[in-house]
């Protein structure tokens, strides 16, 4: 089927060996946009000239290169590792087999120095037809951001810094693999407070479930990184984007107000842990599709009860992600029929 139109467009990715190293596209995802730009710096022509008013085009050059934008995607069943590497800087190379067909992926926190990919936006050309090659090298993750909302599929969305575009690479013949979306009602733990323990990978114990009627789920990663690092003798080619700030990870919750679970400790002030789970169809006897978040310490800086007139009160529950000097900041676990490399 050939439309001309975005129902052709395609988008790949591939984690590249070295950071600027363009990689050949492997991991091909359905999404909802992308929004990457190439955009050149240009040094503009100043000089005055008698008979000539305007600038002087053969002096006008392109100086730098840079390519950002985002990523958006319906959050999926396989394929999101590479991803969540990319946004939290995890050291996952193979997946973990735990039983049958179910293989685990634990992303911590860690060094983004090294860690970058090559995507291939297909864009395709109304007037031809033809899907058009967009290749952005040496793409590294700024922020992040995965939400979810009642009767909602859940989402995640990157936001991208690349060193440079080609459109002379070749389009890249896309694969799929069959996989599943996670959604708002497979969301089967919810809990503040529990017991947080391991190194390479956390787990969770005891705790209190949310009893409280939350309706939709935001959490967001900064990366905190210079992407303006050009230097004489690169030709304009930026180079490895690196950590020159600290990161954070903030999220919020869309509740109905519950004093005790959230106005109380953002009024004292106090850390609890935060455990989210959501679980998809069964993969191997008890294991299913998982994805997991885990938060040893984070703080409510904000809880708004708001009373608007005679209907159910809401708040709007604002937390940060700290370390607590001991464990691991935040942990993504990922189980999926994901076998090989992220």
């Amino acid at each position: 089927m050939v439309t001309g139109t975005g129902l052709d467009a395609q988008l790949g990715y591939k984690g590249e060996g070295a950071v600027g190293t363009e990689a050949t596209v492997d991991k091909f995802l359905e999404f909802n946009s992308e929004s990457f730009e190439f955009d050149p710096s240009y040094i503009e022509p100043e000089g005055l000239r008698a008979g000539v008013k305007f600038k002087r085009g053969s002096r006008l050059v392109q100086s730098r290169k840079q390519v950002s934008g985002s990523v958006e995607l319906n959050y999926a069943t396989r394929l999101m590792g590479g991803l969540w590497k990319l946004a939290l800087g995890s050291s996952v190379t193979t997946p973990v087999l735990i039983a049958g067909s179910a293989w685990k992926q634990v992303h911590q926190t860690g060094d983004l120095l090294g860690k970058s990919a090559t995507f291939q936006v297909g864009r395709p050309e109304p007037a031809t037809q033809i899907v058009r090659a967009h290749t952005i090298r040496g793409c590294k993750a700024t922020s992040w951001e995965f939400s979810v909302g009642d009767n909602e599929v859940a989402k995640l969305k990157l936001d991208l810094d690349g060193w440079d575009e080609s459109t002379s690479t070749a389009l890249a013949t896309a694969s799929y693999v069959t996989a599943e979306e996670f959604n708002f009602s497979q969301c089967t733990a919810f809990t503040l407070g529990a017991t947080i323990a391991g190194t390479t990978e956390l787990t969770a114990s005891a705790g209190t479930p949310v009893t409280a009627v939350v309706n939709k789920l935001t959490i967001k990663g900064d990366n905190a990184l210079a992407t303006e690092r050009y230097g004489l003798g690169n030709g304009g080619l930026k180079k490895e984007q690196l950590e020159n700030g600290i990161p954070t990870i903030t999220g919020s919750f869309d509740a109905e107000y519950s004093k005790s679970e959230f106005y109380d400790p953002f009024k004292a002030g106090t850390a609890t842990s935060l455990l989210i789970r959501f679980e998809g169809s069964t993969l191997s006897g008890t294991d299913k599709n998982t994805l997991e978040f885990i938060a040893p310490a984070i703080r409510i800086k904000s809880a708004k009860p708001t009373v608007e007139g005679p209907d159910i009160v809401k708040a709007t529950v604002e937390f940060e992600v700290y370390s607590n000097g001991t464990l691991n900041p935040f942990q993504v676990k990922v189980i999926s029929g994901d076998s090989t490399a992220v």
